[in-house]
């Protein structure tokens, strides 16, 4: 039986809690904040509460497997609801496309909404995500990563290798696949799930859409937050003990080995193992002595932050109509926004896509009202003095503005409730109440870098193997969640729970 402590207790390190207690080792994980879950989080105000983080369960075998590998099942534990609209959406040009799990109403709604060539190129989609979903999930999703030259051979040898388009991006593979440019853009729009900008992205990202389309999209009754905290509970009743409130200060190390924790109350907690559910630059950067760092900061000095987000939480009086619980309203120029995220002045998108979840359910609202959780893709947070002092590779890569400027937050939040109604959803005159979540917000709130919502981006051809591996160059020291491997978004960081276990194998 191993002393293991993980620290953070994010939902990929209270899976990974999980897992090695109900292996049998004695697992006490460190949370700085007051709660669990990680970005899971969840505003609650004058009677209205909004989840600020997924507002969307994708793969749910993910759960399903964790649930069942350590105790009861999932059903048990939460209500999953399915969602048929799995997303409405609104193009530039006014038109609304609703897609859905069952093949046969997607098709009857592209035929409807955009044409026969559409509801074609999709069947075709569908038909080729499925070749890139086979060929990703167990040899690179499932599986501690490889070399570029060693999953390149495997894919060789079954056959899998064309399916993946390699060396291609996502723009590249959705303009062969889609002749119009409408489901170009609903394609693109898949990047932004890893942060990242589609014109680089790998094609292998297109597996998200497909795997969306394939096995569904769910809400969690009572707020996605309920699932962190439900993995939580897993972890404590297989034996794991949760210390939240609990910061820790650095990883102790001797002979190349963990050796124990130490938190910011002076506490040293031996360990045989260490579990960082933390950023993989604040690993390197704040928690191992500067030497030991190097190797893990050599390899993120290649990597890109992904992206972060500008959330307006809304609390209406009233009920919407012509809206679904996942509504994305798209921007007419996305080079635009991929420029201002992504180029080399980043600045505050002036025409974002916005994504609008308004979920029915009672717990969100009181009775006549509904909760909206807004969000547009945003420039990391960096504060002006970081740029004065010198700033890190990682921030000079990833650019970012001063998100706590003053009167920035609230003049933005102004601009994103002028483009809904410019979008033909004008909700001004039902505002009860409003606040602003900023990417400042998010990296105070879990420690996040500038507040990138999903750790590392995939913004070029290689991302996937410049992303650090769950086992780090540190005897007994490895690492889960949105910058380690496979990835960013609840199922990864779930999946990099699970690798991790293995890894480590039972007590």
């Amino acid at each position: 039986m191993a002393r293991v402590v993980v620290i953070g207790a994010g939902v990929g390190g209270v899976a990974a809690a999980a897992r090695l207690a109900a292996q049998g080792h004695a697992v006490t994980v460190c949370e700085a904040s007051d709660r669990v879950g990680g970005k899971l989080g969840r505003v609650q105000r004058d009677g209205f509460a909004w989840d600020t983080g997924a507002h969307l369960l994708t793969i749910p075998q993910v759960f399903h497997e964790l649930f069942a590998d350590t105790g009861a099942p999932l059903d048990e534990v939460l209500d999953l609801e399915p969602l048929d609209p799995l997303m409405r959406y609104r193009f530039a040009d006014g038109t609304w496309l609703d897609t859905h799990a069952d093949a046969a109403a997607l098709r009857r709604a592209l035929l409807a909404a955009l044409g026969p060539q559409a509801a074609a190129d999709m069947d075709a989609f569908r038909a080729r995500g499925a070749r890139i979903w086979q060929a990703v999930e167990h040899a690179f999703l499932r599986e501690a990563p490889f070399s570029r030259t060693a999953l390149a051979r495997q894919l060789r040898r079954a056959g899998d290798l064309p399916a993946i388009a390699p060396g291609r991006t996502v723009r590249g593979l959705g303009r062969s696949l889609f002749s119009d440019p409408r489901l170009q853009m609903w394609l693109e729009r898949y990047a932004t799930y890893t942060g990242s900008d589609p014109r680089t992205a790998p094609a292998a990202l297109v597996s998200a859409p497909y795997a969306e389309l394939a096995f569904g999209g769910w809400y969690v009754r009572g707020g996605m937050h309920r699932l962190g905290q439900a993995i939580a509970e897993r972890a404590e009743a297989r034996g794991a003990t949760i210390r939240t409130g609990t910061p820790v200060q650095a990883i102790a190390t001797q002979g190349g080995g963990v050796v124990g924790v130490d938190t910011a109350e002076g506490e040293r907690l031996p360990a045989d193992v260490v579990v960082a559910n933390v950023d993989a630059w604040q690993l390197a950067r704040d928690l191992l002595p500067r030497r030991t760092a190097r190797p893990l900061a050599r390899r993120l000095a290649r990597a890109t932050p992904s992206s972060a987000g500008l959330a307006l939480l809304l609390g209406l009086e009233g009920r919407s109509e012509g809206l679904a619980h996942h509504n994305v309203l798209f921007c007419e120029d996305y080079d635009a926004e991929f420029d201002a995220l992504f180029g080399p002045v980043p600045h505050p998108v002036l025409d974002p896509t916005l994504y609008v979840a308004r979920p029915d359910d009672p717990a969100a609202a009181p009775p006549g009202h509904e909760a909206w959780f807004v969000l547009a893709n945003a420039p990391r947070h960096v504060p002006t003095e970081t740029w004065a002092h010198g700033a890190d590779a990682a921030t000079r890569r990833g650019g970012g503005i001063d998100w706590t400027a003053p009167g920035l937050a609230e003049r933005e939040a102004d601009r994103l409730l002028a483009l809904l109604a410019a979008r033909g959803v004008d909700v001004r005159d039902r505002v009860v109440t409003r606040a602003v979540h900023t990417p400042a917000d998010l990296a105070a709130d879990t420690g996040a870098p500038g507040g990138s919502i999903y750790g590392t981006a995939s913004n070029s051809v290689a991302s996937a193997f410049l992303r650090p591996p769950n086992r780090t160059h540190v005897d007994g020291l490895f690492l889960v969640g949105g910058s380690s491997h496979p990835g960013g978004g609840l199922p990864l960081v779930t999946l990099s729970a699970a690798i991790t276990a293995a890894m480590i194998g039972p007590a």
